[in-house]
């Protein structure tokens, strides 16, 4: 094989590549969203449940004020240590310290303009001894208009 054959193999084997991969959205789109939460409490996975959830245009065009965390806690001091948000993801991490110490971290991929997945992770522990951890999976796809 020559080395120009050899290039244009390399050549459509990264066009065929790239091709595949799928879109990344910037943001999504406000509507009826479906979500479904699957939750893993210490290691054993639960029930899928599912929700749906009208968003709104305002709620839409701020992603980190709609899908950051809220706290407030009783006898813990709270502090958002991580906060990134571009127009395929939005990643925080909230750390509390106190009576009970939590560790809250969440990962927002926007697939597509009608989809995103998410992962949030909490941990919450007392004098250092871990109580509980909970892995939650979240796959959400826009079903269509608000009512």
């Amino acid at each position: 094989m020559s080395r120009g054959t050899k290039s244009l193999g390399l050549a459509a084997c990264l066009a065929v590549a790239s091709a595949s991969m799928p879109a990344r959205a910037d943001g999504i789109d406000a509507g009826l969203w479906r979500s479904i939460q699957t939750p893993t409490i210490n290691g054993i996975t639960g029930p899928p449940r599912e929700t749906s959830r009208c968003l709104r245009e305002a709620e839409v065009s701020d992603l980190k004020r709609t899908f950051s965390p809220v706290y407030g806690t009783t006898n813990s001091a709270c502090e958002q240590v991580e906060d990134e948000l571009t127009p395929q993801r939005l990643k925080w991490r909230l750390q509390c310290r106190g009576q009970l110490d939590m560790d809250v971290a969440g990962e927002f991929v926007f697939e597509r303009r009608d989809r995103y997945t998410a992962t949030i992770v909490a941990t919450s522990s007392m004098l250092g001894k871990v109580m509980q951890e909970v892995h939650t999976r979240i796959e959400a796809d826009r079903v269509g208009d608000c009512k």
